[in-house]
C-alpha cells in the first residue's frame, strides 16, 4: 500500500476535528458578540475605586459572554454533536425589518439621499408598534390574517399600557404631521 493509505478520509484539517459543529460555531459567534461589546464600550470610563463607571457593566457582561462562548466552542471540539443544518433566513429578516420600521416611524426620520431630502414624520407609538408587529409576523410560514391582527392589537395595547401608563415614559401615542 502507499504511504498515504493510513490518512483519514476527512483530510485531518480543523473542520475534521470539530465534533459538534453547532456548539463550536455557536461559541465562536458568542465570542464575536462579546468582542463587539468590548469594542463598543471602549470609550466609556471603567471602574474607579469602588465606584462603577458606565463602561464597567458592559465589560463585565462581555467578559462573561466571552468565557461562556469559549466553553461552548471547546465543547464543540471535544463532544460529538449534531451537524449544522440549513438556516431559515425569512424569520430573522422580517424581524430585523420590523425593528427598522419601528425605529423609523416612532420618532420620524430625515434622510438626505443623493441631495434629495426625505422626511418621514413621527407616526407615534400606536401605529409604529402595530405595523412593526405585523411585519414581524410575515416572517412566519404559518401567518394568518385574523389571528395576526388580533395579536397585533393586543400587543399594541399592552405596549401602550406598560410603557406610557405604568412606566410613565414620554412616548407620543398618535401621529403628529
Amino acid at each position: 500500500m502507499a504511504e498515504g493509505a493510513n490518512s483519514s478520509a476527512t483530510g485531518g484539517g480543523l473542520l475534521a476535528k470539530i465534533r459538534g459543529p453547532r456548539d463550536f460555531f455557536g461559541g465562536v459567534a458568542l465570542i464575536l458578540v462579546a468582542a463587539l461589546a468590548f469594542w463598543a464600550s471602549s470609550n466609556l470610563p471603567g471602574q474607579q475605586g469602588f465606584a462603577f463607571g458606565p463602561g464597567t457593566a458592559p465589560r463585565i457582561f462581555a467578559g462573561l459572554l466571552m468565557f461562556i462562548g469559549a466553553v461552548v466552542a471547546l465543547t464543540g471540539l471535544f463532544v460529538k454533536g449534531p451537524p449544522i443544518e440549513g438556516f431559515a433566513i425569512r424569520g430573522p429578516a422580517f424581524v430585523i425589518l420590523a425593528i427598522l420600521i419601528f425605529a423609523a416611524t416612532i420618532r420620524g426620520i430625515r434622510v438626505d439621499l443623493a441631495g434629495i431630502p426625505i422626511h418621514l414624520p413621527a407616526f407615534g407609538m400606536v401605529f409604529s408598534t402595530f405595523v412593526a408587529f405585523m411585519v414581524s409576523l410575515f416572517g412566519s410560514k404559518e401567518f394568518r390574517w385574523i389571528e395576526s391582527l388580533i395579536a397585533a392589537v393586543a400587543m399594541t395595547a399592552f405596549c401602550v399600557v406598560l410603557f406610557v401608563h405604568l412606566l410613565g415614559l414620554p412616548f407620543q401615542l398618535w401621529p403628529m404631521f
